[in-house]
């Protein structure tokens, strides 16, 4: 299923408009999202990786990541739902479930299906809102995974080039 035609998004993977790492987030999460959210990778079998500082460890639970001291390095989870699409998780926050994706890895079709099949997947298992924002321009969304239409929608303007 198609939520997004590439012909329709395609400047919003623009590099030199929105940046290499745009930010995904889901606000108002909370411990158990985050833990819904590491127990949908094991379920998926989608490849993750965890890891704190340059030391990678077995993924705890989410309780314990994120009662962490504040002035221990930020850990973060990369999972990847194919071999080819990366997505980098950090654990900034209980309220908040964040997380990196890399913009040169989601050029085409086939891949923007990927990401928002992806966002779909998490929106679905929370029942919140998926939002992604450009690089650096927190709070400014241009995709969200819209829980009552069941899909990721465009929240901004195409902008012409």
């Amino acid at each position: 299923m198609t939520d997004l035609l590439w012909d329709n998004v395609k400047c919003f993977f623009d590099l030199d408009l929105m940046g290499s790492l745009p930010d995904v987030r889901v606000p108002g999460a909370s411990v158990e999202d985050w833990q819904a959210v590491l127990d949908l990778v094991v379920e998926k079998g989608w490849k993750c990786q965890y890891s704190e500082g340059e030391t990678v460890l077995p993924v705890p639970r989410a309780e314990a990541v994120l009662s962490r001291p504040a002035d221990a390095e930020c850990p973060d989870l990369r999972v990847w739902p194919t071999a080819d699409v990366l997505a980098i998780f950090r654990f900034h926050a209980a309220d908040e479930v964040d997380f990196d994706v890399d913009l040169r890895e989601l050029q085409g079709q086939d891949r923007l299906d990927v990401l928002c099949e992806f966002l779909r997947e998490i929106g679905r298992r929370l029942h919140k809102p998926v939002l992604m924002d450009p690089e650096g321009e927190y709070g400014h969304p241009m995709l969200d995974f819209d829980v009552e239409a069941d899909r990721v929608v465009l929240l901004a303007d195409p902008q012409v080039r």
